[in-house]
């Protein structure tokens, strides 16, 4: 294939990927949405989107890979590193910018704001425009600003804000080091926990343990992180396994390191005939209990959750139910813990159990072995010339990946690398559920 056949060939998919989600937006809604929405579409909050986000991989990835294709070099390589969204959202996130529009549908002169929040207003100003520039925030007049679609994820009664928070704060804390960690005697080739760059960081500040031990040190921070796992549910698309996977086969489910219940309560909700173990500390399962009472007291008064104290490095979760499911719980340790809380999960496994991980699978960047892994396991792989794991399509996994090194020195793993996990442990992988942007590794007693 020619390269003017590979860059027409690229146009083709982002033209029918495009056309493929304005129908899908069209299908929920009266209309598609646009930039300058001021409030949410139907489909923006539908539990299974796995369909939009199959359709938005291929967008994203193939209009990224055209423009890099045909911008110069250095045009490409100074986007990467020239980049303040983050500092931006933060101003945005810590003044509750969002919260303060709600008042002013038609927009609010940043003059005004800046008397608001005590910021300099021609300062905020060109924060406000950088952010709008990106689609967050409408400047309906000069240095007039509103609300809109976007923005709206940044209400402080939004979950998917924790996240956004956690990422723009603690996360670059970390990162600003990632590359002293490296080269560090003692950070630098360790996998512990304690060593990972925001531990690094915080280090200096005379904060030590790891990352969950600063999250405990402040009750608000830990409960803004349980609900940034909500928020993270979110972004991926976590409750399509509600409907995708065939939970109506199962009565009985627990919900290892299920914190507050992100995904166990919608399963409540949606599959009321299953009863739920949710395990945690008991920090966790004291905030768990009051989000419940709060949400849906009528499991509690039904019996259809319990709420177990578990340490899932030296206990084994109660025994012989159905489905024991980990969502984002894997991710957060390097391998020699990953295996250990498998091995107790394994010990646990009637002869009909399944074990369910539900994370990010990092695809792979070679063809040859991306096209092996999906005649094997069904794993989606790109149509060409994209790159066969989507490129910036499925860059969220990659960026995820290293969030797990600068938080836990761990990691988002491959599908070998988590068949070596789970084999060490005794599972035997059954299927692979593709669900957009996560999947689900299903895995059996071996």
């Amino acid at each position: 294939m020619s390269n003017r056949a590979k860059l027409e060939s690229l146009l083709r998919l982002v033209n029918s990927a495009a056309q493929e989600a304005i129908a899908m937006y069209e299908m929920a809604g009266d209309d598609a949405p646009s930039i300058d929405s001021t409030e949410f579409h139907p489909l923006d909050e539908a539990i299974d989107q796995v369909a939009l986000k199959r359709t938005i991989r291929i967008l994203e990835g193939a209009c990224a890979q055209l423009c890099t294709t045909l911008a110069p070099p250095s045009h490409t390589l100074l986007q990467l590193v020239q980049v303040y969204d983050y500092a931006c959202v933060r101003v945005a996130l810590r003044e509750n910018i969002t919260d303060i529009l709600m008042d002013y549908p038609n927009g609010i002169h940043v003059d005004e704001l800046s008397k608001i929040i005590d910021v300099d207003s021609k300062k905020l100003a060109r924060i406000m425009r950088l952010l709008g520039t990106r689609g967050c925030y409408n400047e309906v007049d000069v240095d007039t600003f509103a609300n809109n679609r976007l923005s709206l994820i940044l209400h402080s009664e939004n979950p998917v804000r924790h996240m956004i928070r956690l990422q723009a704060e603690a996360c670059e804390k970390g990162v600003a080091v990632v590359y002293e960690t490296l080269k560090n005697p003692e950070n630098g080739h360790s996998n512990d926990p304690a060593h990972a760059p925001v531990m690094f960081a915080n280090n200096k500040e005379g904060i030590t343990g790891t990352f969950f031990d600063w999250m405990r040190q402040d009750e608000a921070r830990r409960e803004s992180y349980h609900h940034s796992m909500r928020g993270l549910g979110v972004i991926m698309g976590s409750l399509a396994v509600l409907t995708h996977f065939p939970f109506e086969k199962y009565s009985t489910v627990v919900d290892v390191g299920g914190g507050i219940g992100a995904f166990s309560l919608p399963l409540s909700k949606t599959h009321k005939h299953v009863r739920i173990t949710i395990h945690d500390l008991s920090e966790a399962l004291d905030q768990a209990r009051d989000v419940w009472a709060k949400d849906y007291s009528e499991a509690i008064q039904e019996d259809r959750v319990e709420f177990t104290e578990l340490n899932f490095f030296t206990q084994v979760p109660v025994k012989g139910k159905d489905i024991y499911y980990l969502r984002n719980i894997i991710h957060d340790w390097p391998d020699q813990e990953s295996a250990l809380i498998l091995r107790n999960v394994r010990q646990a496994l009637g002869p009909h159990s399944r074990v369910l991980i539900h994370d990010y699978v990092l695809r792979q960047l070679n063809r040859k072995q991306a096209e092996v892994e999906a005649a094997t396991f069904e794993v989606a792989v790109a149509p060409e010339p994209m790159l066969p794991n989507f490129g910036v399509g499925s860059m969220r996994m990659y960026q995820q990946d290293m969030t797990m090194f600068v938080f836990h020195n761990a990691k988002e793993r491959t599908l070998q690398d988590s068949l070596e996990l789970s084999t060490a442990a005794g599972l035997k992988l059954e299927k692979v559920w593709d669900l957009g942007e996560a999947c689900v590794l299903e895995f059996s007693a071996a």
